[in-house]
């Protein structure tokens, strides 16, 4: 799998690559096309365009991430999206993956080892058994801005946030928990993206 266009695109998106997590993306997009797209884990119609309509807008959130998140939750991460990406280009953070489905779960178990990501690790259960903190959770395909909160609130340290993929039809004030900020960060590089969502305590 060719790594070209990697650097081009993810500048557009305000993220530097180095020659790691360029070959990191590549080798992930490779296991996206040849293991989870047969698993169903991505679909038909998106196989041709997976590095924009998959890829690229996970790399959106990580000029979201501070320097210094140290542990962050990826919220019902499938295929591992955003959570792999995002642990591609930050190797430093250590990362959960939560996901009841096994058969999604030892992908991505598979997935961490080739791309050896060793602080990812999965958690093959619903979100709502974990007794931990993080910083930071994600929440790509995970559900609406209230259960997304709900699950995330109980994870977050105190002054921790969720980063939501609030897509096209998104509207701040329809369906948001109370007792949360939100803030909104459009990305114009990519076309139909839709709003990423910053929810944190007010």
């Amino acid at each position: 799998m060719k790594h070209e266009g990697w650097g081009s695109a993810a500048s557009a998106l305000g993220v530097e690559l180095d020659a790691g997590a360029q070959g990191r993306l590549g080798r992930f997009e490779q296991l996206l096309l040849e293991r989870a797209a047969p698993m169903g884990m991505i679909s038909k119609g998106d196989v041709p365009r997976v590095r924009e309509r998959h890829v690229l807008d996970c790399l959106r959130a990580v000029p979201l991430l501070g320097a210094g998140d140290r542990r962050l939750c990826d919220l019902g991460s499938g295929a591992g999206l955003p959570g792999l990406v995002l642990a591609c280009l930050r190797p430093d953070l250590e990362v959960v993956l939560t996901e009841v489905r096994r058969n999604r779960a030892s992908f991505l178990a598979m997935a961490a080892s080739e791309l050896e990501l060793p602080r990812v690790r999965v958690w093959a259960r619903r979100a709502e058994t974990l007794r931990e903190r993080f910083d930071v959770c994600t929440a790509r395909a995970f559900g609406g801005p209230e259960p997304s909160w709900t699950a995330a609130d109980r994870l977050l340290e105190p002054a921790g946030r969720l980063i939501y993929w609030a897509g096209e039809r998104f509207v701040a004030s329809v369906g948001m928990p109370d007792g949360v900020t939100i803030e909104l960060f459009e990305t114009v590089a990519l076309a139909r993206s839709g709003a990423l969502a910053i929810m944190s305590r007010q």
